[in-house]
């Protein structure tokens, strides 16, 4: 063999190792481009037109709050376990904002580290249970659900209240997609957390938690670490969400729960823990905003809308499978 061919060969077995390892990663940003095309071609259809930039900035405002929602869920999905909490949280914090945040620049900023210390206490709460109780997080979280959810409604009983103006506008500016500016720091924040010490913890208790304790890690402190971070991107998920509706609604997080994970999954993470990107949920999560808008523009009836988003979802998860079994066959 010549040493170009040894050379290429190489070459070869790396990208194959790396899309073994990565392939839920890269799957998620195929199913991206994919359903860009799909809406792409669904709009010039319906409208005889490409989407411009209202349609750039509507889609990206109604994500943000699924991209935070689901970027918490992953925390919790990386140590094998589910949070099913975070609608209850968003809707107490959506509540929280609608009726507390006036226009004055003391009571936005004050508000909402209030908000998301209010979300990450929560989120504390949950870890304790699982972690400190020895609990099954899905048990837990399904309870605290209805918990949060209750105290949401006490905080608004009813749909009301106001965001300031300015308010929404900083956060998903009506006339300019500049929210992407926060898909940015949501994907930075996943990159310092998947570098350090504490994110190494996670990602070890959800590979091996017999072995990470064997390796000197603090499973019970980790665990609590990622319920705690989920509910403060839950907490930060409700504040967008209150920002995009300009009002309070102590229901409005309900549908999220399931969307998260459905964001997460799409996003190639491991529900069995242990490995999973944040760049990939941040994928699943504009797939998952661009599947309800391709079934829009193609004049589905809404009543088959959960149908067909369903049979999408199955079928990522079974090519997802697939693939990634032919990935690491090849790099053997």
């Amino acid at each position: 063999m010549s040493a170009e061919a040894a050379i290429e060969r190489r070459r070869t077995r790396r990208l194959t190792h790396f899309l073994a390892q990565n392939v839920g990663l890269v799957l998620a940003l195929a199913m991206l481009v994919m359903a860009v095309v799909l809406y792409g071609a669904a709009y010039w259809i319906e409208q005889t037109a490409l989407p411009g930039m209202f349609e750039l900035t509507s889609t990206v405002n109604n994500t943000m709050a699924l991209v935070l929602c689901g970027m918490g869920q992953a925390f919790v999905v990386v140590t094998r376990g589910l949070d099913l909490s975070v609608g209850g949280v968003m809707d107490l914090a959506n509540a929280l904002a609608a009726v507390h945040i006036k226009d004055s620049v003391g009571s936005m900023v004050g508000w909402s580290l209030a908000i998301l210390a209010i979300g990450a206490l929560l989120g504390l709460v949950n870890g304790l249970l699982v972690a400190v109780g020895r609990l099954q997080p899905i048990l837990v979280t399904l309870a605290t659900l209805s918990i949060y959810q209750g105290l949401a409604i006490r905080v608004l009983p009813q749909p009301g209240g106001s965001i300031p103006p300015v308010y929404s506008s900083v956060l998903v500016n009506p006339n300019w997609p500049t929210a992407l500016v926060y898909v940015l720091v949501v994907a930075l924040i996943w990159y310092a957390f998947r570098r350090s010490s504490l994110g190494v913890s996670i990602f070890a208790l959800g590979n091996d938690e017999q072995a990470a304790r064997a390796n000197g890690i603090d499973t019970v402190r980790a665990q609590i670490a990622a319920f705690t971070l989920s509910g403060l991107m839950s907490a930060a998920a409700g504040l967008f969400l209150a920002a995009t509706a300009t009002a309070g609604d102590a229901t409005t997080g309900n549908g999220f729960t399931l969307s998260s994970i459905v964001a997460v999954v799409l996003g190639g993470m491991n529900l069995f823990g242990g490995r999973g990107s944040g760049v990939g949920v941040i994928a699943g999560a504009f797939v998952t905003t661009m599947i309800v808008n391709i079934l829009f523009f193609s004049n589905i009836d809404p009543l088959y809308q959960s149908f067909y988003e369903g049979l999408f979802l199955v079928i990522a998860v079974v090519l997802g499978a697939l693939i990634s079994r032919l990935m690491r066959r090849r790099s053997r």
